[in-house]
């Protein structure tokens, strides 16, 4: 078991690195259904520009610039990220998308209030500490404009892998390789300290199935 937060940060990362690289296109080209519901989101509060964090090999990254936003796709990937932008390219949308490599323990490369909306589809449940996911969501809260949104996802306490497979402390459990920050309520609500609460819905997702909460916070204006 890796002995500290950084060394289970760079297994992880390699451990992403070697998946993409096995198995191209592994999530399929079709978008999320929370990627669907966030761009009707975005679109009705009249945002333009996307930043999606842990985009990894794009399927959400390519809906929303198929959708007619400006995406600047992130991920700590950059095999994950090749991909994306080849994909992009054979769509017809690589105009639309710009990539980063980026570990979200750093801060966002990005001025303040310079985006109108921020998608993460079960980045905030990866092998994340409950400081560093704070560190992350005021980094999102710098970066959006007043009244933009942050749409995000995450595995809960009630899915069937929570405290299933190696521990390593603070709700972060490994199953298959993966680890995973599984979510309480109190910490979604934590989160939204400062921040307009639009929802929390609960979901299912894949043969599991995993179970998920889709959160939508605003900056109030």
């Amino acid at each position: 078991m890796p002995e500290s937060e950084h060394e289970l940060a760079e297994v992880q990362r390699a451990h992403w690195q070697q998946t993409y690289g096995e198995h191209p296109g592994m999530y399929g080209e079709e978008p999320s259904e929370p990627a669907v519901h966030a761009a009707a989101v975005f679109r009705a509060a009249g945002a333009r520009e996307v930043l999606e964090l842990g985009a990894g090999h794009g399927r959400d990254a390519l809906y929303f610039a198929q959708q007619g936003f400006v995406v600047l796709a992130t991920d700590f990937s950059q095999v994950g990220l090749e991909q994306l932008r080849e994909a992009a390219v054979a769509q017809g949308v690589a105009g639309r998308v710009t990539t980063v490599v980026h570990d979200v323990r750093e801060s966002l490369p990005l001025a303040d209030t310079s985006v109108d909306a921020v998608f993460a589809h079960m980045l905030l449940c990866m092998a994340l500490s409950t400081k560093e996911i704070h560190a992350l969501v005021a980094e999102v809260r710098r970066v959006l404009r007043p009244g933009g949104s942050f749409v995000y996802t995450v595995r809960h306490t009630g899915d069937a892998h929570y405290q299933a497979g190696a521990g390593h402390g603070d709700d972060i459990w490994e199953h298959g390789g993966f680890a995973v920050h599984f979510f309480p309520r109190d910490l979604v609500d934590a989160l939204a300290k400062d921040w307009i609460l639009n929802e929390v819905d609960a979901f299912e997702e894949g043969d599991l199935p995993r179970r998920l909460w889709r959160i939508t916070q605003t900056v109030p204006r």
